[in-house]
């Protein structure tokens, strides 16, 4: 897996190759405005120690990234996504610490609403797979990476209100 970042846009100016983890590319780069995913996926984050807005970036080139996603800031740290092959199963729950209804998937929700009659979800258990979900219906909004783990309180990630959601499938990589 790797990634290179260039501090202007249309891969111009200094560059990093990354091929991990990097809490912080301030030591590497002032600034990075365009960046070319070689192989895996990757969730970039506009703050430094993966804080911030989260954007998901899979192979391919961003000659300029900030115009494409509606971007204010420029991406300060980036987190790899590991491959997963195998099932993907996720429990969502109605309210915060798994209580309320509970719903397991096994396979993309465009919509919460429309498929559970739920307004959104509070809290979620991934077992298996890796996760996006997004605010809005349809994949739209902000979104959040979730690996597997218990997830038991979204008020902390800035009151995210998760309404729909899809599995980071291994033909992304």
């Amino acid at each position: 897996m790797r990634v290179t970042f260039y501090e202007e846009r249309n891969f111009q100016g200094r560059s990093y190759d990354c091929t991990g983890d990097c809490a912080d590319f301030s030591s590497y780069m002032s600034r990075c405005h365009s960046c070319r995913v070689h192989s895996g996926c990757w969730m970039m984050y506009d703050q430094p120690n993966y804080m911030g807005n989260q954007y998901f970036f899979r192979r391919g080139d961003y000659a300029d990234y900030m115009s494409m996603f509606g971007m204010s800031n420029c991406i300060r740290s980036c987190r790899m996504i590991p491959m997963h092959r195998g099932y993907y199963r996720m429990r969502i729950y109605e309210r915060e610490n798994f209580m309320g209804q509970m719903y397991e998937m096994m396979d993309d929700c465009e919509s919460v609403m429309d498929r559970y009659h739920m307004s959104h979800c509070q809290s979620c258990h991934v077992m298996d797979g890796h996760w996006l979900m997004y605010e809005q219906p349809h994949y739209r909004g902000k979104m959040w990476y979730f690996g597997p783990g218990e997830y038991r309180n979204f008020s902390n990630m800035g009151g995210m209100k998760f309404m729909s959601m899809r599995r980071i499938m291994d033909s992304w990589y």
